[in-house]
């Protein structure tokens, strides 16, 4: 079952899929990463200012999000082309994932495609078993930020914070 936005809800099991990734090329998906939690970072398009600025957020926050056992996945309708000069312009190191062909064909499976042909702006946080634990979907103009990100995971239960004494 979806919201009424139509974005996949927790509860459901996680659509499968692999994608081209930034900025290597190979084929990355979430089953990948079983036993651990995933979380999908669906955006707009690469190049644009809040795009810009929430990619370069997660990655800021990319060392929060280990110490859950998380791993990020950003995913557009870009080409892989566009993500690799976009992820080495911003100094992004987690995988952008091309919905580039068929377009928005994960975006859709997931509710997070817009009519105006692009990705929505939303989050999905998999669980271990592969379970959707929490989305978010933001209007296209706001940036949503990691706390949410970082609740869904500590309600996980997948804290693994190594005390920094």
């Amino acid at each position: 079952m979806s919201d009424p936005n139509g974005l996949i809800t927790a509860g459901q099991a996680a659509p499968g899929f692999t994608l081209p990734a930034s900025p290597d090329g190979r084929e990355v998906g979430p089953g990948q990463f079983r036993s651990h939690p995933v979380v999908l970072a669906f955006y707009p398009a690469d190049w644009t200012p809040v795009c810009g600025d929430q990619m370069a957020l997660y990655q800021a926050a990319l060392p929060e999000l280990e110490r859950y056992g998380a791993t990020l996945l950003g995913i557009s309708v870009d080409s892989v082309d566009s993500h690799r000069a976009f992820a080495e312009s911003r100094g992004i190191r987690f995988p952008l994932l091309a919905d580039f062909e068929p377009k928005g064909e994960v975006s859709r499976r997931y509710g997070a495609y817009a009519p105006r042909g692009q990705s929505d702006r939303a989050l999905v946080v998999i669980d271990p078993d592969g379970r959707v634990a929490w989305s978010h979907l933001s209007p296209p103009e706001v940036n949503p930020g990691v706390d949410g990100i970082l609740d869904a995971l500590e309600q996980l239960g997948t804290d693994r914070r190594v005390d920094a004494r």
